[in-house]
């Protein structure tokens, strides 16, 4: 068994907001929703390895009436802690907030929480 995607929600007409996030400050690449599913909304982001496989996937829906997730988050494992600065660095210039008041709190990663612009939570960490 292995994870496929998480899903995270955005209110309706949120998706411009998710993909400067996302895409944009944390560096994921949007893919194109299957035609089936485009009606209902929401955007979905990919992470890829060197070699092209996809790493990580976070689907953005339209939940209404929408509520941020606070505490459930999606995880991304970064390769370096220089990366996780270097995202922390991005996040921030861009305008999300970034807490970092957990870093040394997980035994054997550094970690920080980000905020996407809808109030959803989202860690990172990277091994030192």
């Amino acid at each position: 068994m292995r994870l496929h995607h998480v899903q995270v929600a955005c209110p309706p007409g949120g998706e411009d907001a998710a993909r400067r996030f996302y895409a944009d400050a944390l560096g994921l690449t949007e893919v194109e929703k299957p035609e089936p599913l485009r009606g209902r909304g929401g955007a979905w982001f990919r992470a890829f390895d060197g070699a092209g496989d996809v790493v990580a996937e976070i689907h953005v829906g339209v939940e209404e009436p929408f509520a941020p997730a606070r505490k459930a988050h999606p995880a991304l494992l970064l390769d370096t802690v220089a990366d996780l600065d270097s995202a922390a660095a991005r996040i921030e210039a861009a305008g999300f907030g970034i807490d970092h008041t957990q870093r040394d709190t997980f035994p054997g990663y550094l970690r920080l929480h980000a905020t996407d612009p809808h109030g959803n939570r989202v860690e990172l960490l990277a091994a030192p």
